[in-house]
């Protein structure tokens, strides 16, 4: 084996996918339990390994030697067989720092609060000193600095959450409410699976410069491969391989008007992609079992929406998949988080004379020209982009595309 990644549960990893987009070369996940991590590394048959929770403390006294700044943060990511001698590494910190300054996030002379104290915590204080904060604030739920005190942090400038509050499967969860920092400059969250947080989606909503941990993810994985080939990689290709990697999580979410025609768009979108289709509209049939005229019909819109509402959540954590909406479902203002925290949302217009109103009660209900007045304005403040949809329909698709191509 040439390299891999030490874990205890490693899951659903893109480790494999980072370093071989990197650096080309053989990389493997290694789950292995507890009793057989010193084995592993005794035996010494591998270049390098990249080390992840909860083993970056317990492989720092299995190192002949480990790096200054790994010692002084108390953990190792990244070993380096040379020769058969081990040297330890943490390239947290290298992520880290890329995630800040590619976010715009200046640190230099501020004050930065830290959320959580783990092994992340730490990285992300050395990693704060390094770009000059003035002052670094640790909060956890016990000690000194914690969550029942933080107006005493009022005047933080940026802000880092280290802990997992907000990560799949608990999407739509903040750790802090950004009120209480009111002068705020930048969020960070290490989080990346769902793209966009809670937290993100606030300070993305406040105009707060911000941004996921998915860069700190690749750039880690960027200087392990580094140090683990002697080579460099610019940061083009990280950036190139960042975008491919985002493309791939993100879900491309279709709103408009009823009739729009975002079900036939977004059943041959999906097929062009390789992705997976969800239409909404049929998620809320099966889920009640009939309708959704019967569900107006039997329960009213105010039922419909609450089920429509319980769907959009479950659908909108999901990664990579294209998404169709129902009309109305810009109408809860709820919605809109479940859909953006993973989503590029797109508005598909088409003229109101060529709208079907067959089997939609509230397109049935208005006149459409009342409706779109309605709605305009909330398709307006969902939506990422607009596409027209009034030609050809592989004309839209391809138009589509070149929207997610720009992004």
């Amino acid at each position: 084996m040439e390299y891999g990644l030490l874990g205890e549960k490693l899951g659903h990893s893109f480790s494999p996918q980072l370093h071989k987009a990197l650096a080309g070369y053989d990389y493997r996940l290694l789950p292995t339990p507890p009793e057989a991590v010193e084995e592993l590394l005794r035996r010494r048959e591998f270049k390098g390994l990249n080390v992840t929770i909860p083993y970056k403390q317990t492989v720092i006294p299995l190192c002949d030697e480990v790096d200054p700044r790994a010692a002084a943060i108390g953990a190792v990511n990244t070993v380096v067989n040379r020769g058969g001698r081990l040297t330890g590494y943490n390239t947290d910190m290298d992520g880290l720092i890329y995630l800040a300054r590619r976010a715009g996030v200046d640190m230099a002379g501020k004050k930065v609060v830290i959320l959580g104290s783990g092994g992340t915590s730490r990285t992300a204080r050395a990693a704060a000193e390094a770009l000059g904060a003035a002052r670094v604030a640790v909060v956890s739920r016990r000690g000194e600095d914690n969550y029942e005190n933080l107006s005493r942090h009022a005047d933080a400038k940026v802000l880092i959450n280290t802990t997992p509050v907000g990560m799949y499967p608990n999407c739509g969860v903040c750790p802090v409410p950004l009120d209480s920092f009111p002068g705020l400059e930048g969020v960070l969250d290490v989080v990346y699976n769902p793209l966009r947080t809670a937290l993100l989606l606030e300070a993305e909503a406040r105009g707060i410069p911000c941004s996921c941990g998915l860069p700190m993810l690749a750039a880690q994985a960027r200087r392990a491969a580094e140090l683990f080939t002697g080579g460099s990689i610019p940061d083009s290709r990280l950036e190139e391989v960042l975008t491919d990697l985002t493309g791939q999580m993100e879900n491309v979410v279709l709103i408009g008007m009823p009739g729009c025609g975002k079900s036939t768009l977004g059943r041959r979108l999906a097929r062009r992609l390789g992705r997976e289709f969800l239409d909404l509209d049929r998620l809320v049939e099966e889920r009640a079992g009939k309708t959704i005229p019967a569900i107006f019909a039997g329960e009213g819109e105010d039922a419909f929406r609450a089920l429509e509402s319980q769907v959009v959540r479950e659908a909108g954590s999901r990664t990579g998949c294209v998404l169709s909406t129902g009309g109305g479902v810009v109408t809860r203002r709820e919605n809109f988080a479940p859909l953006r925290q993973n989503g590029v949302i797109i508005h598909v217009t088409r003229p109101l004379s060529l709208l079907s109103t067959a089997g939609r009660p509230v397109s049935q209900s208005m006149e459409l020209g009342e409706l779109w007045e309605r709605r305009a304005p909330l398709y307006a403040a969902f939506a990422d982009v607009t596409v027209d949809n009034s030609g050809p329909l592989e004309e839209t698709l391809d138009n589509i595309e070149k929207e997610l191509t720009r992004r």
